[in-house]
């Protein structure tokens, strides 16, 4: 039975280490819908029609490919169960990041409190996710870096961070004594904020400092601190393509994602690295002319 297959898939994430909450309520939602009208596998028509009663397209979307995931593997012990097209709803869109470059990054940053003043110059530091970030413990910042072990896809990494990261990390801990176990970056209460506090906390900052949105364009979001460092790191290597090369395998590790694909998702041109594609396609062509 469907309901079988799915507690069965459901318990396998569980035991990898994947907490799999959203997922397995999703699975469950389809899997009463779809035994209602009979069915003992996927069918593709029945996955479309009950992603379809989701109130948004992303949310549409994010059913179907749940439900998708769970029929190729179940597809593995039985071909009966049958795949919903990936782009029955259209690709997703992507929403376009606010870059903080050319001094921009600082400025939210000095007009906060000393522990949100840590959190965002960390994250504009580091490139790291704000979830790894609130996750940090006392503990784990060490003479190599940070050791960050609440990761998106569960592969704990090493994050070397400069020294006046290093410093001012110091400065808050001998400001803020804490034994090991507590979090590196804490409210007065002990605790740290939740994302939706340091959500709200940044995009008031963004206000506060005066830097809007283009008419029609999404407000400011935390990860987007992500996003400028991305850009960042990459106008560091100038139009040497094969410090580039090498720049972006070490940037997709160092930002901890599973492949280097996903990190060309973090990309935008800019100005400084359109010039230096601009350069090395003149030198290119140079070449070839002679």
């Amino acid at each position: 039975m469907l309901s079988e297959d799915c507690e069965r898939y459901v318990a396998i994430h569980h035991t990898l280490g994947f907490k799999f909450r959203i997922q397995a309520g999703l699975l469950r939602s389809f899997v009463i819908f779809a035994e209602a009208w009979g069915d003992d596998v996927v069918h593709a028509a029945q996955v479309v029609v009950w992603a379809r009663e989701a109130l948004s397209p992303a949310q549409r979307r994010n059913r179907l490919l749940t439900v998708r995931r769970f029929a190729l593997a179940m597809r593995a012990e039985d071909p009966r169960h049958e795949m919903p097209s990936a782009g029955a709803f259209g690709r997703a869109a992507r929403a376009d990041p606010a870059l903080y470059l050319d001094g921009r990054r600082d400025r939210p940053v000095a007009a906060c409190s000393l522990m949100y003043r840590m959190l965002f110059g960390l994250l504009a530091a580091t490139g790291l996710r704000s979830s790894e970030a609130l996750a940090l413990r006392v503990r784990d910042l060490g003479e190599d870096g940070l050791l960050v072990l609440e990761t998106k896809f569960r592969k704990s990494r090493l994050v070397p961070v400069r020294h006046i990261t290093r410093d001012a990390l110091n400065v808050w801990l001998d400001a803020h004594p804490a034994c090991a176990d507590a979090p590196l970056l804490r409210s007065t209460a002990g605790t740290s904020p939740s994302y939706n506090t340091v959500g709200a906390a940044f995009r008031e900052l963004i206000r506060s400092v005066g830097i809007r949105p283009p008419a029609g364009k999404p407000g400011a979001r935390l990860h987007d601190l992500r996003h400028t460092f991305a850009v960042w790191s990459l106008e560091r290597c100038g139009s040497d393509r094969a410090a580039i090369d090498r720049h972006m395998v070490a940037l997709s590790t160092y930002l901890g994602h599973a492949d280097v694909t996903d990190t060309y998702w973090y990309l935008q041109a800019t100005p400084t690295l359109m010039t230096a594609i601009a350069q090395a396609g003149e030198a290119l062509y140079r070449r070839d002319a002679t």
